[in-house]
């Protein structure tokens, strides 16, 4: 059996552990705390990066209450920069587009930036990208961001009809098969799936 569907590469299968992967430590902590004001939702956002960045951002978020609200303003004091960003836009039923502006006070630079999200991946890589919500009490909701990298398990096998020779033997009257490609009639790839919390969110609302 072919654990990573790499033995006919000469490379060696992969263990279980290295095929199927859950990481249950998240790589991102944020603390939100907001308050609705005039139509307007202000927050607080502590967030905290662990390895390789290791790094601490606060921000202050400022974006309307309106059900299409499409824009979010963003400032951040420790590196001196405001953006404004639009909402997400829907492209296609799977891909987003969201633009913004921003401007650096400690680098005096203006520009823009776009960015394209999907819940999908490829290269034969099926890619989950989800947030889920739980409610622990009125005013306090937690959010878990999680990803899942999968490729299904499948069976293959091969035959065909230049790996047989059909021989007659008139003496026994016996009727055989012969095979001589050294392909394998059954072979199995176990697939993978390596999933992992990537964030965590703590929001307290007011």
């Amino acid at each position: 059996m072919e654990e990573g569907g790499l033995s006919q590469s000469g490379e060696e299968p992969k263990s279980w552990d290295e095929l199927y992967n859950v990481n249950l430590m998240p790589s991102e902590i944020f603390l939100k705390f907001r308050k609705e004001i005039e139509g307007y939702r202000v927050g607080v956002n502590l967030e905290f990066y662990n390895a390789p960045y290791n790094e601490y951002l606060a921000k202050l978020v400022l974006k309307p209450l309106a059900p299409e609200r499409r824009w979010k303003f963003i400032y951040e004091p420790l590196h001196h920069e405001v953006r404004l960003l639009s909402k997400k836009i829907p492209v296609t039923k799977f891909l987003n587009l969201q633009v913004g502006v921003g401007h650096s006070f400690q680098l005096q630079a203006t520009g823009w930036k776009w960015k394209l999200t999907t819940c999908f991946g490829g290269d034969g890589i099926s890619s989950i990208r989800n947030k889920t919500s739980l409610g622990l009490c009125p005013g306090v909701d937690f959010r878990f961001g999680w990803k899942a990298d999968y490729v299904f398990p499948e069976v293959t096998g091969q035959v065909t009809l230049s790996s047989f020779a059909l021989h007659f033997k008139e003496i026994t009257g016996f009727l055989y098969l012969a095979l001589g490609t050294g392909e394998p009639l059954f072979n199995m790839n176990s697939g993978r799936l390596q999933a992992s919390l990537d964030r965590v969110e703590a929001i307290f609302s007011q």
